[in-house]
């Protein structure tokens, strides 16, 4: 069995972690951390868990955490990077969820994050987790850096068009959508369901976060530089991410051979899902499940390929794929606990 802590557990994400890991046949999760509900059982907190936990949470203890074979972080960006190091000598392997490790260049994360990077060593080792493109890396990795939400939807659905250099690199477009549990647990008034309720907004729209981890691995994809407008949107549901993505073929008579392309080349990939030409993905589609479902459309007389991707935010976004990645690290069947269809309706 694998002996699994998780810091930050009382988070949407914390709480999905314990909810796949619960069925997991291969993991025991032996302690979770919260600084502000130590003492609480896990299963007050969240009564859907009652009957698979007994633990209670805890304050972090480097000791206890450093005893598990793997951590998962699901904690606020900054908190991975100062407690990870020690864990690191230890040799303790850690998923880490939050964007502390998803950039390789360290000044443009200090931009966005608001705050010096404090481990600038293991941001340098990281492996950026998206099996699709990593997989082998993924095996071998001591600290692995979970993709976020809307990068994971973006990156998948424009991925083999850059791969095959058939795409103007520098046009590209992705218009997403997300339910409010991307904004996480926290209590704000813009995400109240009396604020949110009947309405629909982009945010971030001057610039994103998100905006250049997609670059980052876009980049990685078309062996040089991309293009990227990137604008999310704030839709009244509780999870979910619908990600339309643009892009302008090069020579428009290669559209024919496009279906096939994407069938290709994520016909081994247990998560991604290729729908028939001009499906529309349903968000509802993969609601609890650690998959991606895209499909492809072309308007008439138009050279520009459009991609539906969707995801749960919470899954495929952040705790399936943790789990999907722990289960390469070591060398499980990569699908172990992530089997359960999703929720209709």
């Amino acid at each position: 069995m694998i002996k699994v802590g998780i810091v930050g557990g009382t988070g949407y994400t914390g709480v999905e972690l314990l909810r796949i890991l619960a069925v997991h046949p291969e993991v025991k999760v032996s302690c979770i951390t919260s600084r502000s509900e130590a003492g609480m059982p896990v299963a007050e907190m969240y009564p859907n868990l009652r009957g698979h936990y007994d633990l209670a949470f805890s304050e972090p203890d480097a000791d206890t955490l450093a005893a598990c074979d793997l951590v998962f972080f699901a904690t606020p960006h900054g908190v991975a990077m100062r407690m990870i190091p020690e864990l690191m000598a230890a040799g303790t392997r850690v998923v880490d969820l939050s964007a502390d490790f998803r950039l390789r260049d360290l000044d443009v994360w200090a931009d966005w994050y608001g705050m010096a990077h404090e481990s600038p060593d293991w941001a340098a080792d990281a492996v950026y987790g998206l099996p699709e493109v990593v997989r082998d890396q993924v095996r071998t990795a001591q600290l692995v850096a979970n993709p976020g939400c809307y990068p994971t939807a973006v990156q998948l659905g424009f991925l083999p068009l850059l791969e095959k250099d058939l795409v103007d690199p520098l046009r590209l477009i992705a218009d997403a959508k997300s339910g409010a549990s991307g904004a996480g647990r926290q209590g704000k008034i813009g995400m109240l369901h009396g604020e949110i309720g009947e309405s629909f907004k982009a945010y971030g729209a001057s610039g994103h976060r998100h905006l250049p981890e997609i670059r980052q691995g876009l980049t990685q994809a078309a062996g040089g530089p991309v293009g990227i407008t990137f604008v999310p949107h704030l839709i009244p549901m509780i999870r979910g991410i619908e990600a339309t993505l643009y892009a302008e073929l090069r020579n428009p008579a290669d559209f024919d051979r496009l279906q096939g392309l994407y069938e290709d080349r994520f016909r081994d990939e247990p998560f991604v899902d290729v729908m028939p030409f001009g499906s529309h993905p349903e968000t509802r589609s993969v609601r609890g499940a650690n998959h991606c479902r895209m499909a492809l459309h072309r308007q008439e007389n138009s050279n520009v390929v459009i991609i539906s991707s969707v995801i749960d935010n919470l899954v495929k976004g952040a705790a399936g794929q943790a789990v999907q990645n722990m289960n390469i690290m070591f060398g499980l069947d990569e699908t172990l606990g992530l089997n359960a269809p999703a929720l209709l309706p």
